[in-house]
């Protein structure tokens, strides 16, 4: 035989466990970025979650301020309650509605069975926004000045110009917005 004697086929023990070393660690950073990107995605989807529901309580409350009757308010820190007309697609009925914060930081909605009901009747109560940390109302009087209460005279009008309506949402979000009553 001569010295360059052929090696037979395969690879030795040495190449075989430098291949699995690699290839688990490929796996490990492949399985961490996976992680990262499912991660990602949660909180993409709770964040989607959040703003729809902030979305669809700004639509219903500026549906029910447009929707306002010249009837009397009462509106007081942190709870508005008004008439409401019915809508004219006859969707809603015209009914007493009042919002304010609960105890649970969820801003509530209390509707009444009607416009004119007995003193001591009890309003159906829904969560229309959950995980609310603040929520203040101001009104704009005629002298175009907000104010904290409505009405503050028996010479205001039934309805203020305009509610500015400003929430911070327990993840840190301020949201201010003002709907016009006129």
């Amino acid at each position: 035989m001569s010295a360059r004697q052929a090696r037979p086929g395969g690879f030795t023990l040495i190449e075989l466990m430098s291949a699995l070393l690699i290839l688990s660690l490929l796996a490990v950073m492949s399985f961490r970025g996976l992680g990262a990107v499912l991660d990602a995605r949660d909180q993409v989807r709770q964040e989607t979650e959040k703003w729809k529901r902030v979305a669809a309580f700004y639509s219903r409350f500026q549906r029910d301020v447009q929707l306002s009757a010249p009837r009397h308010v009462l509106a007081a820190a942190g709870r508005l309650e008004f008439t409401r007309f019915a809508t004219a697609e006859g969707i809603d009925a015209p009914r007493r509605v009042a919002y304010r914060l609960n105890e649970n930081h969820e801003i509530e909605i209390s509707l009444w069975p009607g416009l004119d009901v007995a003193p001591n009747a009890k309003p159906a109560r829904y969560a229309v926004l959950p995980a609310v940390a603040q929520f203040e109302l101001r009104y704009l009087d005629s002298d175009l000045a907000w104010v904290d209460a409505w009405p503050r005279s028996e010479r205001d009008p039934p309805l203020p110009r305009a509610v500015r309506l400003r929430m911070v949402l327990a993840s840190g979000e301020e949201l201010v917005r003002v709907f016009s009553l006129r």
